[in-house]
């Protein structure tokens, strides 16, 4: 049983450090980049207060960036997650069961994700669709409405739909993983990640 439980851990250890497909290991190398974000948008969150407090001279811009920084890199964290094996799952039961019925649970992951990321690659075309043309079909984007007015709200519903685009093609990459995975079980082979 410890046995198991090593190997388990090796595993999901080798996933996290390189991702189950080459495009895993893209968006794990460019998330990784990207997180340095949170740095500069704690830095320019400083900089507001002190320009606010000590200076009493307020930016226009800063809060509106923190936030587009912010709402973007959570959008990057759902194919980061994906990459990364890190999703929610339910490990009472997967972790319990066999690797084969493992794969099969794995299938129906990469399943429901397909179809969830589908109607939300819909949703998310509609939303982008709207904030980036107008009534009559000319380009013009969304902005924020605020004084700087900056065009965040366009670009992030641009972002949700890329993002959502390149986690359809994960789940199919997963997809054919697995079913791989499930063929080497079948045949009696040994069950590498």
């Amino acid at each position: 049983m410890k046995a198991q439980q090593r190997i388990r851990e090796e595993e999901a250890h080798e996933v996290e450090q390189h991702g189950r497909t080459r495009l895993d290991r893209c968006i794990l190398q460019v998330g990784n980049l990207l997180s340095l974000l949170f740095v500069f948008t704690v830095a320019i969150s400083f900089f507001e207060i002190l320009m606010r407090y000590l200076f009493n001279a307020p930016t226009i811009w800063v809060h509106e960036s923190a936030a587009f920084i912010g709402g973007s890199l959570f959008v990057i964290g759902g194919a980061y997650a994906l990459a990364n094996d890190k999703h929610v799952r339910v490990v009472l039961i997967y972790d319990q069961v066999s690797p084969r019925v493992r794969c099969y649970l794995d299938i129906f992951h990469a399943l429901a994700g397909l179809l969830f990321t589908g109607m939300l690659a819909y949703g998310a075309w509609m939303m982008m669709t709207s904030a980036w043309l107008s009534p009559l079909g000319e380009l013009h984007l969304e902005s924020s409405g605020s004084a700087w007015n900056p065009p965040f709200p366009a670009l992030l519903k641009a972002l949700i739909l890329l993002v959502v685009c390149v986690m359809f093609v994960q789940f199919l990459l997963h997809l054919i993983d697995d079913f791989r995975r499930l063929g080497r079980l079948k045949r009696g082979g040994k069950l590498d990640v």
